[in-house]
């Protein structure tokens, strides 16, 4: 001991000691209570990390609000309690992140989490606003856990419900014909997720989070979302930064929403009252007749009648008789008020007072191969030690086409959701943009499966490095084996998603400057290792593409018109006429829809099914 501190000395340190501990439980305890407008969320403290959990954001739309805008929920007493089975309603699946058999999740869905480092309170963090995948008719905020990012890097995020397939985007003349304002629309889940950037706004400050700076930030059916807000004039003054993983920019006319449209033949089975008529809904072919024959004298009653159905009963139908295009309903609907008549693309160009929000939107190398990587028609499979060992064999059977379906396509997402949205962007007058392209595939081989050359940069593959959360199923060891070249792309990732975050301008901290997008040059970032991190430019058009596609020595005809058809029709909206006409009307011998379902027929009565898993 110190002969110079007194006893005193020793007095007044203990005391300052047991001060700030005092002082620092305080804050901790004070920052896991936080008072909102929906009601009082208490957090709960894991390694550095505060998460809110299921935070209500809007009044639940049941009964009488099925297919009605979202209403905010003002509750400020409500003590926030856990949800179990918080998820919207929609299949189950392993992939989406709820699991059971059917249909699960229910109609009460639009909750919340809010994650964030300890110590917040005091500070006015960056709010990253996570978007979910999922073709918007799957997907949950719980798969997603961003405590490794939120961690490292000091930011505040958000993760959010949003209702899903029908419940989320319907069309029907008794619901639209007969509402007014916003419920008029068919796009509700796109309006559920503004519902929730307007709490972001008036709740963020609580958590410590700035609402003067949130990224909304999503993947997939997340990523065509944040395209669809940029685009959306409802959606000004929510955001202030985006970023789009894979996203695309695919809407439907009222008409192909509803069915009326016969050119919408894939689609058509889907509208929902050719869904309602194929179901013995008791009473629907009665009350639809009595609706047709009067709609001001029964249309109050057709619409009740259509919010008692049961909604699990409701998306049952449609998985039955969807089984191969359920992932592939009319979502996102051209209603002229949440979306642009003309479509995304329109809805970007016209976006003038957005101008100001940089924007990253970016696509993977090897987008495809996540589900053709497991498509029989491909791959086959087989099982060395019997199928207890639940990992199959998996080996390429057509590689040459199973290349170019992955490339076709893969170059057409990075065209139609990457370069034109940027580019109608540009047209606003939006000079903060970047794009990328991610091309990391440094997989483990396997005796089970090529991993690096079967999935590469597949759809995906790239949030697991921004989460800091690395899963990929039962093979995610083999996805993302430890090791440098795994830490080197996520400090990448974490690195130019924070700064961006931040700062509006990307950083990897690599030393590679990630330059502007601009229509003339097109440059975009080739997110990889650090051997392979460098800046490019490509300039793709569809022509280009699907020459390369006519001129390819692989393939037989009807394949080559069944990938020109995914090109013309995936990822932003359909080109009826343009495929029709493609390489001198040749495909128009084929019904493409029924040849589709001859070789899955085949697969299913050679295999069992058309999956290996």
């Amino acid at each position: 001991m110190n002969p110079n501190l007194t006893f005193r000395n020793l007095i007044i340190l203990s005391g300052l000691f047991i001060l700030g501990s005092c002082l620092s439980s305080i804050q901790e305890n004070n920052s896991l209570t936080i008072l909102t407008s929906s009601g009082i969320a208490q957090g709960n403290l894991k390694e550095d990390v505060i998460s809110w959990e299921d935070i209500p954001y809007a009044i639940p739309p049941e009964g009488d609000l099925r297919w009605k805008a979202p209403r905010a929920l003002i509750a400020p007493d409500l003590a926030i309690q856990p949800q179990e089975d918080n998820g919207c309603l929609q299949e189950a699946s392993i992939y989406a992140g709820i699991q059971g058999e059917g249909i699960v999740g229910k109609e009460d869905c639009l909750y919340l989490d809010v994650k964030a480092p300890v110590y917040n309170l005091s500070r006015r963090l960056p709010v990253m606003f996570w978007i979910h995948g999922g073709a918007n008719t799957s997907g949950i905020k719980d798969y997603y856990d961003f405590s490794e990012f939120i961690r490292r890097h000091q930011v505040l995020v958000v993760t959010i419900n949003y209702r899903l397939g029908p419940m989320g985007w319907f069309t029907h003349p008794a619901i639209q014909g007969l509402q007014n304002g916003l419920d008029k629309t068919s796009n509700f889940g796109t309006l559920d997720i503004i519902e929730a950037l307007k709490w972001v706004q008036k709740n963020i400050k609580n958590f410590g989070g700035d609402p003067d700076n949130v990224t909304i930030f999503g993947e997939s059916a997340g990523g065509h979302n944040v395209l669809s807000l940029l685009a959306s004039p409802l959606a000004e003054g929510l955001f202030h930064k985006a970023i789009s993983q894979s996203g695309y920019i695919t809407s439907f006319s009222l008409e192909e929403a509803f069915g009326s449209d016969q050119k919408a033949i894939p689609n058509n089975k889907l509208a929902s009252d050719r869904v309602l008529s194929t179901h013995d809904f008791s009473g629907y072919e009665a009350i639809k007749s009595l609706f047709q024959s009067n709609r001001q004298g029964y249309g109050e009653d057709f619409q009740r009648y259509l919010r008692s159905i049961d909604g699990k009963a409701l998306l049952e139908t449609y998985q039955q008789i969807s089984k191969d295009t359920y992932d592939r309903l009319p979502i996102l609907t051209r209603d002229g008020i949440v979306v642009h008549l003309d479509g995304v693309s329109a809805g970007l160009a016209a976006a003038k007072k957005k101008n100001n929000i940089p924007v990253i939107a970016g696509s993977n190398k090897d987008e495809l191969s996540l589900w053709l990587a497991s498509n029989r028609y491909f791959v086959r499979a087989s099982y060395p030690f019997t199928k207890l060992v639940p990992l199959p064999k998996i080996k390429l059977k057509k590689e040459d086409l199973y290349r170019l379906w992955v490339k076709t396509r893969s170059q057409g997402w990075k065209l139609r959701g990457v370069d034109e949205p940027l580019m109608e962007l540009e047209k606003s007058g939006n000079n903060f943009l970047y794009a990328y392209r991610f091309d990391w595939d440094d997989q483990a081989k396997s005796y089970f499966a090529d991993f690096p050359n079967l999935i590469g940069s597949a759809h995906g593959i790239e949030i697991s490095f921004i989460t800091g959360d690395f899963k990929f199923g039962p093979i995610g060891r083999y996805v993302y084996p430890k090791g440098e070249l795994r830490n080197q792309m996520q400090d990448t990732m974490m690195n130019a998603w924070a700064t961006f975050a931040k700062t509006g301008v990307p950083k990897t901290g690599k030393g590679v400057e990630w330059e502007k997008f601009d229509s003339k040059n097109r440059k975009f970032l080739k997110l990889d290792s650090d051997e392979h991190l460098s800046l490019d430019k490509e300039m793709l058009s569809l022509e280009f593409i699907l020459e390369n596609l006519r001129i390819s020595p692989t393939g037989n005809l009807l394949e080559k018109c069944l990938l020109a058809e995914e090109t013309f029709f995936n990822i932003g909206d359909r080109m009826d006429e343009e495929f029709l006409e493609w390489n001198d009307a040749i495909c128009k011998q084929f019904d493409m829809h029924l040849e589709r379902k001859k070789i899955e027929t085949n697969l299913i009565k050679e295999f069992g099914s058309v999956s290996v898993f």
